[in-house]
């Protein structure tokens, strides 16, 4: 006899796994395209013949890209502030969920009244730029750090997170005589390493792909990151890479290419570390974001 429950399961279980490869052929595409291009004959990528795999190959633009100082430099500058600024996004968001997740914290609910309030009403970017300015961050590295030291959509989720901690664990701890930075420290940041991830990976990659900040606060180009150097060459189309390094007809040729090639160098990194905290970002975003 034929179970038709069964069989309407196997049927949306296939159409379930076409979905995901599609997916999955959607998310890959871009960068196999743009890997392909990279590396692909520069006479190949001008008359536009590459479509997914490479043809011919040529390490001519990676040789550019890695052989101009100002990508080093803007390299140094996002790799600065990705790691300085997580790390400052974490202490922040951490110190301030702690003591909102305690129910006997007195100022709970107003503190996260204003919080959440922020999340859908903000100064702007002229008051925004204003403050910044007056408070002497303007042109400085600290411009991208200090404004958005603390993400209220991450407290949210660090603050349920701390919540799912049995309150009986915190009271022993006092019970021993540990103080609150004791037990945040010692008891509750070790129970707390899944959240700990999600919080490096969102904030890291949102460090990373930063560059509308910098845009508006670092004039210097000593200071930007290589977002902005993206920007300036996928956007802007300037040639500076190629200007000066080559002749006028491989300078054309190449042009295009380079932009590939940089979008490579700027997205690999990010890429390689995410597979490392995967494994707490499926248990540490669901915990969190379930109950929030």
């Amino acid at each position: 006899m034929l179970d038709i429950g069964r069989l309407k399961r196997k049927i949306f279980d296939v159409f379930i796994y076409i979905i995901m490869c599609l997916v999955i052929v959607i998310c890959l595409y871009p960068i196999v395209y743009v890997f392909s291009m990279s590396i692909s004959s520069p006479l190949a990528v001008a008359k536009q013949e590459v479509w997914l795999l490479p043809k011919g190959f040529s390490r001519g633009a990676y040789k550019l890209v890695f052989d101009n100082p100002d990508i080093w430099r803007a390299y140094y500058n996002t790799i600065w502030y990705t790691l300085i600024g997580t790390i400052v996004n974490v202490i922040m968001t951490v110190a301030l969920a702690y003591p909102l997740s305690r129910k006997s914290f007195f100022a709970r609910e107003p503190i996260m009244f204003f919080i959440t309030f922020t999340m859908f009403f903000s100064g702007g970017i002229i008051p925004s730029f204003i403050l910044i300015n007056k408070l002497g961050l303007y042109n400085t590295r600290w411009a991208l750090i200090i404004p958005g030291a603390i993400g209220v959509f991450y407290v949210i989720i660090a603050r349920t997170y701390f919540e799912t901690i049995p309150e009986s664990l915190i009271e022993s701890a006092k019970l021993d005589g540990a103080n609150e930075v004791t037990i945040l420290w010692k008891i509750i940041m070790p129970l707390s390493m899944p959240i700990i991830a999600v919080l490096i990976l969102f904030y890291a990659v949102g460090h990373w792909n930063s560059y509308f900040s910098a845009l508006i606060y670092l004039p210097n180009q000593k200071l930007q990151p290589l977002q902005l150097y993206l920007v300036k060459i996928l956007i802007e189309n300037t040639q500076d890479l190629a200007a000066n390094m080559l002749p006028g007809e491989q300078k054309s040729l190449a042009t295009m290419q380079i932009k590939y090639a940089v979008i490579m160098v700027a997205v690999v990194p990010i890429l390689c570390v995410y597979p490392f905290l995967q494994k707490y970002f499926v248990k540490g975003v669901m915990i969190g974001a379930i109950k929030a």
